[in-house]
């Protein structure tokens, strides 16, 4: 079993910090490159590298259709998430990063997924996105929301969080980060 690093874009950074996914599917990456099996550091940011999340590369159920016979030259590498750390990164400055992907010495590796948090307990949370909505009816009341919610997103729209039983303790999160919704606030 190897260990490697892959480097995701800020872009995508950006998206799965945003949004929950099992799995990091990457292509373009060129060789070399990690094997089914293989552990892999997530990193992110350029400047500033960090590992926001551990995984293990999972094999690639090939796609092919028989009718189209050009089939691209490499398969995508599938990455299954087994930690996140994207609200609290580890810094990587001790990784040797000269493309998107590189092989990782086991005791950095070690050292590096050694330096993240233990996952934490899962909660119960209550999260609200709440619109004001001019309709006509119930139903189109409920189509302009989901318009609303796609076209304005995670970039426009406050989502509402707080644990359950604990409502009083509601946060308010914009682009998956705590923001602060009060006018009054923000002219102290």
């Amino acid at each position: 079993m190897g260990h490697w690093a892959v480097v995701i874009s800020d872009e995508r950074h950006e998206a799965e910090r945003l949004f929950h996914h099992d799995t990091l599917e990457l292509t373009g990456l060129g060789r070399p490159r990690p094997a089914p099996g293989d552990d892999v550091l997530v990193v992110a940011g350029h400047e500033h590298p960090a590992v926001v999340a551990l995984g293990r590369v999972r094999p690639v159920e090939p796609e092919h259709d028989p009718d189209d016979p050009a089939l691209g030259d490499e398969e995508p590498l599938v990455v299954t998430y087994t930690r996140r750390a994207f609200d609290e990164p580890v810094p990587a400055e001790r990784l040797a990063l000269d493309g998107p992907v590189a092989p990782v010495d086991p005791d950095i590796f070690q050292a590096i997924t050694g330096s993240l948090r233990p996952a934490p307990d899962r909660s119960t949370w209550l999260v609200s996105l709440d619109l004001p909505i001019e309709a006509s009816s119930p139903a189109e009341a409920v189509r302009v929301f989901w318009s609303y919610v796609m076209e304005l997103g995670p970039r426009e729209l406050p989502a509402f969080v707080s644990p359950s039983g604990d409502e009083l303790a509601m946060q308010a999160f914009v682009l998956g980060e705590e923001a602060n919704l009060d006018p009054e606030e923000d002219d102290a």
